[in-house]
């Protein structure tokens, strides 16, 4: 009777060595974090306080924005405009779009580096980051404005991680709280909340806080930050990441409540979103992204029957 062969010393290193290449493979994807939240969300009712993002469906499915020879970056909703605003980092300007994606007027801007996002705060004013140099620049946008010169703005640098070419990429505002996010894109990934920049009141002195939460930037089970959305009426963040393919809710508390995956297939999309810079959220929920090169898409939630 023969002997079963042994698995030899050799086989035995490999396998382990395959093992051990996955795992890292996995925690670098954060692929353990995500399916532990899928699983959790499977037996665990939805809060009725999430924006419930896996219900959301694609409406406009990648509409080229005509008339740009330069990629866009980041997206915010002007609810005063009824518009969309993004910026080029290339031939730097700052574009205005129509909800459904067509462009209404372009803004030059001269010496804003490496511009990445741009946050509207209240009527006519906006912030917009120079990714490099890490610089936040205050802007005011008047109807006949055809140029901004970040020489004549108010800004500050944070300076916060300088070291490496992974800088900000992403911007949100608190108008109740006057908290400003600001997403730094990975190499650390991080969430700063900036207090009193923008200031309002020359008038007055005030003090800039830069607050950080380690807690929630560890539990986003993803792999960078490309633009970030907060959400008024339920108080969430959310955060886009493009390597992941993801949109995240994040609670007050920075807890992960939903995910939206701008995968091919998912959210009834046909083809995967290809480079995703950008989200913004109206006043009624309508999600608006924008990706490389110059794509734009719509997302809703189906109307209750």
């Amino acid at each position: 009777m023969r002997r079963l062969a042994r698995p030899k010393p050799l086989f035995i290193l490999l396998s382990v060595m395959a093992l051990i290449a996955l795992i890292a493979i996995g925690q670098y994807m954060r692929l353990f974090e995500r399916a532990w939240f899928n699983l959790h969300t499977l037996w665990q009712t939805q809060s009725s306080e999430s924006i419930a993002l896996d219900q959301y469906r694609v409406e406009i499915e990648a509409r080229v924005i005509d008339g740009l020879n330069d990629d866009v970056s980041a997206l915010t909703f002007d609810p005063v405009r009824k518009s969309l605003f993004t910026v080029t980092n290339k031939n730097a300007e700052l574009v205005e779009l129509s909800l459904e994606g067509k462009i209404l007027r372009r803004i030059a801007l001269i010496g804003f580096g490496d511009p990445e996002a741009v946050e509207f705060i209240s009527a006519d004013t906006y912030v917009i980051t120079d990714e490099r140099q890490q610089r936040l620049i205050k802007i005011h946008l008047e109807k006949d404005t055809t140029f901004l010169d970040a020489a004549d703005a108010e800004q500050m640098t944070l300076g916060v991680h300088m070291s490496g070419n992974k800088g900000f990429e992403g911007l949100a505002y608190d108008s109740v709280g006057k908290r400003l996010f600001v997403a730094k894109e990975r190499d650390p990934m991080l969430i700063y909340e900036v207090h009193g920049f923008p200031h309002f009141n020359p008038e007055k002195s005030y003090a800039v806080h830069v607050i950080n939460n380690p807690k929630r930037d560890a539990g986003m089970f993803v792999r960078d930050l490309s633009s970030l959305q907060y959400d008024e009426r339920s108080g969430h963040l959310l955060a886009l990441s493009d390597e992941s393919r993801l949109i995240l809710e994040l609670d007050v508390d920075g807890r992960p409540l939903s995910t939206m995956s701008i995968s091919g297939g998912r959210q009834g999309l046909k083809k995967t979103v290809p480079q995703a810079e950008g989200i913004a959220m109206d006043d009624d929920g309508t999600l608006y992204l924008v990706s490389e090169p110059n794509l734009f898409y719509v997302f809703k939630k189906p109307t209750p029957n």
